[in-house]
């Protein structure tokens, strides 16, 4: 009921300020009320407080900045530079990291401007296989990621479901990829940067850590961090992190850094989101008190218990349970299709996804 009541504090405004667009508003409506009456379970649409929808709301839509602040190609941008610089600090003070890029409309264009800085067409590249539980951007066939390069994929042993280190190893002495991707879309184990760092620093490797799904839990040291160990981090910012839709990308290596800036503007974006960038620096102003890292606990404690109630109903989990806020839930021992369950969710107001299993 809380969250229903913050709901509607957020959108009080909106019917007023819309009454001659009715059909656009009834939509809008009619999604506040989807969200005010199911139980969302996808990490991709977690909920933002009011304070970032009204800063992602605000004069700033209309405000264009390319470049960077002290260096934009447009004037009147020195209010604007004041808030590109707070979510710069702010992040960089959360991930305790030397360098931070706060312009990416999204974790995938945050991948794509570290390719573009790091690699050239044609190029190895070493990340999880989509069926295992990697991302489209980690070399997926009908991803750029898989055009642009020569995509080597690995994926998790059959007898456990964890990630396989050995073939990881394998693979990249092998062919010996100029980039190495940690990091998944749908693994709930811990993963083990520290290793992974071992095997690119054995074949001389740039080592890429997407966190898009971990960066909350590492932020609130709950999930093993990979900034020791990682060459660059990309993120999204709107799943653990509980702020808007969008993309960062931070690093220790102020060097490397320098290259990614280019590669984000111009490499791959014009004006940045200054609104969007205004509502990033209110959410890692928010992941910087200690209530955020009571709630991640909370996130991580409900987890483990809907995965322990599910293997006791004979559900399997794969890699065992989770150590995060993901568990992928294997339904063909019931001869149930995923796409199937998640329409019969639906109809119960219960949000999930379908998604692929390893081996299947």
């Amino acid at each position: 009921m809380k969250r229903v009541a913050k709901l509607d504090n957020k959108f009080s405004n909106i019917k007023r300020a819309n009454l001659e667009d009715e059909e656009l508003t009834s939509a809008l409506f009619n999604e506040l009320d989807r969200q005010q009456n199911t139980v969302e379970l996808i990490a991709s649409e977690n909920f933002t407080s009011k304070a970032i929808m009204s800063y992602q709301g605000s004069v700033l839509t209309n405000k264009y900045a390319e470049g960077y602040p002290g260096k934009r190609y447009y004037g009147g941008c020195e209010f604007v530079d004041v808030i590109e610089k707070l979510a710069i600090e702010r992040l960089k003070k959360l991930f305790s990291c030397k360098w931070a890029n706060v312009q990416p409309n999204s974790g995938s264009q945050a991948n794509q401007a570290v390719y573009l800085a790091l690699l050239s067409p044609g190029d190895p590249i070493l990340g999880m296989s989509l069926s295992a539980g990697g991302h489209l951007t980690h070399g997926a066939a009908p991803n750029q990621s898989g055009k642009y390069f020569q995509s080597l994929t690995y994926g998790v042993r059959k007898s456990d479901g964890i990630i396989d280190y050995d073939e990881v190893r394998t693979l990249a002495k092998k062919n010996r990829p100029k980039l190495i991707i940690a990091g998944a879309s749908a693994y709930s184990s811990k993963i083990d940067f520290k290793l992974f760092r071992e095997i690119a620093d054995e074949v001389n490797s740039f080592l890429l850590v997407d966190m898009a799904h971990y960066s909350g839990l590492i932020a609130s040291g709950c999930y093993p961090d990979p900034l020791p160990f990682a060459d660059v981090c990309t993120s999204t910012t709107h799943k653990t992190l509980r702020g808007p839709r969008g993309g960062v990308i931070v690093s220790n290596n102020e060097e490397l850094g320098k290259k990614i800036d280019k590669a984000v503007f111009p490499g791959m974006q014009g004006g940045p989101l200054m609104h969007v960038i205004a509502a990033k620096a209110a959410g890692f102003f928010e992941a910087l008190k200690p209530e955020f890292q009571t709630y991640i606990k909370n996130v991580l404690a409900n987890a483990k218990i809907l995965a322990e109630t599910l293997k006791n109903n004979r559900f399997k989990i794969y890699s065992g349970g989770t150590d995060t806020h993901l568990m992928l839930v294997d339904l063909r021992p019931f001869n149930v299709k995923g796409n199937l369950a998640a329409e019969s969710l639906c109809r119960a107001n219960i949000t999930c996804n379908k998604n692929g299993i390893p081996f299947d």
